[in-house]
């Protein structure tokens, strides 16, 4: 017996990439119409892309690995490097980073995050951040970085939500501000 293991193209040439981008497209178009990833099906997206069905699944097994690569692009972007949070100023510029990338990227975002199908995602943020606090504080203040990134998960949340009133810029400044009264 003989296994074959099928692998996906993931922008290995230039026809590739331009597939890719058209799926993410149609995608965030399909996730403003839709609001829920669950509604969105292959056939409709490979008609919004103008792709095949063939092309799709040659990158993706179904919707939610758009989904996912959206969210893993995310969280390669936010912590791309390593990060040593030593003092108000490195951890002011790491709230910034965050909240920039999520200003720069808002419309594709904005959809993913105000879907239900956002929680796993913040979940994953949400621990990346607190591993990334908690490694590097050095100290023994684990209910702060508990408290300090599930509220500003949730504030995040409620932002591409329309549940609060503030904007990126107002919500990364207040918690830079809840930072320093808590670790500085």
């Amino acid at each position: 017996m003989v296994l074959v293991m099928k692998m996906k193209l993931k922008g290995e040439n230039a026809s590739s990439k331009k597939t890719i981008e058209a799926i993410k497209k149609a995608f965030a178009k399909m996730m403003e119409e839709k609001k829920e990833i669950r509604n969105i099906t292959v056939t409709e997206l490979t008609k919004k892309a103008n792709i095949t069905r063939g092309a799709f699944y040659s990158h993706y097994d179904n919707i939610y690995d758009v989904a996912q690569e959206f969210q893993d692009e995310i969280l390669r972007e936010v912590f791309k490097q390593e990060i040593i949070i030593n003092s108000k100023e490195k951890m002011h510029a790491y709230v910034d980073d965050i909240f920039n990338y999520l200003e720069v990227h808002q419309n594709i975002y904005s959809q993913l995050l105000n879907s239900s199908d956002a929680i796993i995602f913040m979940n994953r943020l949400n621990k990346m951040i607190r591993s990334t606090i908690t490694k590097t504080l050095k100290s023994d203040k684990s209910l702060d970085v508990i408290f300090f990134t599930d509220g500003t998960i949730n504030l995040i949340i409620q932002y591409f939500r329309h549940e609060i009133k503030e904007n990126l810029k107002e919500i990364g400044e207040y918690v830079k501000g809840i930072a320093d009264y808590l670790f500085f």
